[in-house]
């Protein structure tokens, strides 16, 4: 990105090679509302042609991640009969194909209510850290709407199988931090105060891995999930592997393993 956008719900911190996205409607719990869905849908569409930024960590400001889409504003987000109604469900949903499709990793820093809309940002991410006070839920089913949902129905059960994904999905039963650990939504659990603390270590990880690799990365692994066949994930493997190996990194990467040092990767 050449120039840094002014957001109005958003806040854009960019350190180096990482840009720290905060949602930052605080006094509505970070809820969507029309203007914060159009930056977020602006945002995350810029990174496919931003060659600078690596890694994204996205948190929320306040006492929660996202509470999902802001009652008091819905009217912004959804139309009146189907068609504006329909416009307005991809306004949102293609926020989530943005995250997914975006080469950079994205690290979800998540605290009190991600619900609704908000579980579907926070499935969006590609690794999360929950803060102790995380509580998720599908918020839709309880308002009289389908839990199926901003890609959660594509999402969750792949991230924590059929069962719990079912449960979740159909009552709108909460869950907290602690057993999203236990069935792998997020990969640890700190206090909300350290969550910027812990991210650094997985930004510091992120970031010593060649750029081309790390964005292949996330490419095989969004598509490995989908394959109909081993066959098929191998295919994609294979070709992404003779992409890298062909890049100055790959003997940059296996100098630095012998001569017991840091590599010292560069875009290409």
């Amino acid at each position: 990105m050449s120039k840094t956008p002014a957001y109005e719900t958003l806040t854009l911190r960019k350190e180096g090679a990482v840009d720290w996205l905060t949602l930052d409607r605080p006094e509505r719990l970070n809820a969507l509302d029309g203007a914060m869905i159009d930056e977020l849908d602006d945002y995350f569409a810029r990174l496919n042609a931003d060659s600078e930024t690596r890694v994204v960590v996205m948190k929320g400001a306040g006492r929660a991640f996202c509470a999902g889409i802001d009652i008091k504003s819905v009217k912004t987000v959804v139309g009146n009969g189907i068609p504006a109604d329909m416009r307005g469900q991809r306004r949102v949903s293609e926020i989530i194909v943005r995250m997914r499709r975006c080469p950079q990793p994205i690290l979800g820093l998540v605290h009190g209510p991600a619900t609704g809309g908000g579980l579907g940002l926070l499935l969006a991410t590609d690794i999360r850290i929950a803060g102790e006070s995380l509580r998720l839920n599908c918020a839709f089913i309880r308002l009289g709407l389908t839990s199926c949902d901003v890609g959660v129905s594509y999402l969750l059960p792949r991230m924590v199988g059929a069962s719990v994904a079912a449960e979740l999905m159909l009552t709108g039963r909460f869950m907290d931090a602690h057993r999203a650990l236990g069935v792998g939504l997020v990969s640890e659990v700190v206090a909300d105060d350290k969550l910027d603390e812990a991210a650094e270590s997985y930004v510091a990880d992120l970031l010593r891995t060649s750029p081309l690799g790390l964005k292949l990365t996330k490419e095989g692994f969004n598509m490995g999930i989908d394959a109909p066949s081993l066959e098929s994930a191998i295919a994609m493997e294979d070709r992404n592997q003779v992409l890298t190996i062909q890049s100055d990194n790959f003997a940059e990467g296996l100098a630095a393993f012998l001569e017991k040092r840091d590599p010292v990767f560069r875009d290409v």
